[in-house]
């Protein structure tokens, strides 16, 4: 099943997508802040980048770390500094958590912005690919005008490096997202899981 993520409750019906989703983006101050919202959130647990990624990625609650390179203030003088690295891509295929990519960023920056943020996604695909964690492609639009196609968002994730059918998939895992917390819902503790209610 195709699914989009945006943050609009209007949208447009023909752009391919089985579905489009509506939620609701996480930001925190401190950790003390972000256990609270992850606690009082009952969809799908989408936290906005920062440069405390790795405080997020050690939540086992969250199920999307989005725009990792949200926080990053600048480059290293010997590489590009993407908010994500290996502590924290082994701490998120641990715990379980996708990363996002947000269409809607690249869409409303422009000039070396756009170049920064684009360079930035690469590297981070690249992060992704090399610890076998799940990516996430989505409009994450905030009107039905900035709303885009599945082959739009498709070319976006070929774009910033995905092969095709990475790209694709990544259409597909919110999807694999939600059947895995329904799971989690019936699981009493580890090897421990509710068969049948009577």
């Amino acid at each position: 099943m195709f699914i989009d993520l945006t943050l609009c409750e209007e949208h447009f019906l023909d752009l391919g997508f089985d579905k489009a989703l509506k939620i609701s983006l996480i930001e925190f101050n401190s950790r003390k802040d972000l256990k609270k919202k992850l606690d009082a959130e009952h969809g799908l647990r989408v936290v906005i980048g920062s440069k405390n990624n790795r405080n997020v990625v050690e939540e086992k609650k969250v199920d999307l770390l989005l725009s990792p390179e949200k926080g990053v203030k600048r480059d290293s003088f010997h590489h590009r500094n993407s908010g994500l690295d290996m502590v924290v891509c082994k701490l998120a295929k641990k715990n379980n958590i996708a990363i996002g990519f947000n269409f809607n960023d690249v869409l409303r920056s422009e000039g070396v912005v756009r170049a920064e943020t684009l360079g930035r996604m690469i590297q981070n695909v690249r992060l992704c690919r090399k610890h076998k964690l799940r990516m996430v492609l989505g409009s994450f639009a905030r009107t039905k005008w900035q709303m885009r196609s599945k082959s739009d968002l498709l070319s976006f994730g070929i774009v910033i490096g995905m092969h095709p059918a990475e790209a694709m998939e990544s259409l597909q895992t919110v999807s694999e997202i939600g059947h895995e917390r329904k799971h989690r819902w019936l699981m009493v503790s580890e090897g421990v899981e509710i068969i049948d209610k009577i």
